[in-house]
């Protein structure tokens, strides 16, 4: 068995609203490990995805610590570099439609606006890695990843990403001061710009794969 810490305890933006990130590698099913605490991905998994060159076999192996080996080897040094991504186009698309669902419920008002911009942060977050690393070869795992693109970096107001960042600590643990009718209204003008933004990103990607 090997475990590992990765995420933001690992980047060094640990605060009051994160949670420890630890994944468990096993040979097979283990009573001990609780799946509510613990990532857990058998050997020949981790493999699949290294080849796969999966986003998420470069988040472990550019951020991820060891804590535990119990064969005194650390297996995700030992596997090197995953292999290039080449699903950048895939993915982004995905995280554009899951923004543009997102969008049309919090338009039609069926379900909480709270949870729909915690939706909206998660698509734009998770755009933002998956664009860099399939375009410019930037492992950025950071929540604030969209912030980090340079030029390309998501242009909305720095009001506008704080609600959205509290949206998503509060639909997935509970914390934080509720968002107000204001707050979420004010969120809610700068909707379109967020559109606008991952649509030309991915014109983008979609292009560059064409050609």
């Amino acid at each position: 068995m090997h475990i590992y810490a990765f995420g933001s305890i690992c980047r060094g933006e640990y605060n009051i609203g994160s949670d420890i990130d630890l994944l468990a590698i096993v040979e097979s099913y283990n009573v001990q490990l609780d799946p509510s605490i613990f990532s857990i991905y058998s050997y020949s998994r981790i493999i699949e995805i290294w080849q796969e060159g999966n986003p998420f076999a470069w988040h472990l192996a550019i951020e991820s610590q060891i804590i535990y080996s119990s064969d005194d080897i650390n297996f995700i040094k030992s596997l090197e570099k995953p292999n290039e991504y080449r699903k950048c186009a895939e993915d982004c698309r995905k995280f554009f439609n899951l923004l543009s669902s997102a969008i049309s419920s919090v338009r039609l008002e069926e379900s909480s606006k709270t949870f729909e911009l915690s939706t909206i942060f998660l698509a734009v977050r998770n755009f933002a890695t998956c664009f860099l690393l399939g375009t410019k070869k930037i492992g950025n795992f950071s929540k604030d990843s969209a912030l980090h693109m340079g030029e390309k970096s998501i242009k909305i107001s720095n009001s506008t990403y704080e609600i959205l960042k509290r949206a998503r600590y509060l639909s997935t643990r509970g914390i934080g001061k509720m968002l107000e009718d204001k707050e979420i209204e004010s969120a809610l003008t700068e909707i379109h710009l967020i559109e606008e933004w991952m649509k030309n990103l991915l014109c983008e990607v979609e292009k560059n794969v064409r050609i």
